[in-house]
């Protein structure tokens, strides 16, 4: 009859500690891919939202931008629809 044993793991201390090494290593490389990939996201994203608003501020006049055109406050005349309060349900 032939014994399997459960788990399939080394008896060798020296192997043990390579193999745990070695993992902790991939671990380490691929936490970094991730950090540098987010990071050239980040920057990209960044850059791109730089390029839109200077864009956006090219096309637009020269007396547009300075804003002297638009007034602040909206005019207008308004009219009281209902003077009850409605109950909320």
């Amino acid at each position: 009859m032939l014994l399997v044993s459960p788990s399939n793991r080394s008896q060798h201390p020296l192997l043990r500690v390579v193999s745990m090494l070695l993992g902790l290593v991939l671990l380490g490389l691929l936490l970094l891919f991730g950090l540098v990939a987010a990071g050239i996201l980040l920057v990209g994203g960044g850059i791109l939202l730089a390029w839109r608003q200077w864009k956006k501020l090219r096309a637009q006049p020269a007396a547009a931008r300075a804003g002297s055109s638009r007034p602040s406050v909206l005019e207008g005349e308004f009219v009281v629809l209902s003077s009850e309060r409605r109950s909320t349900r």
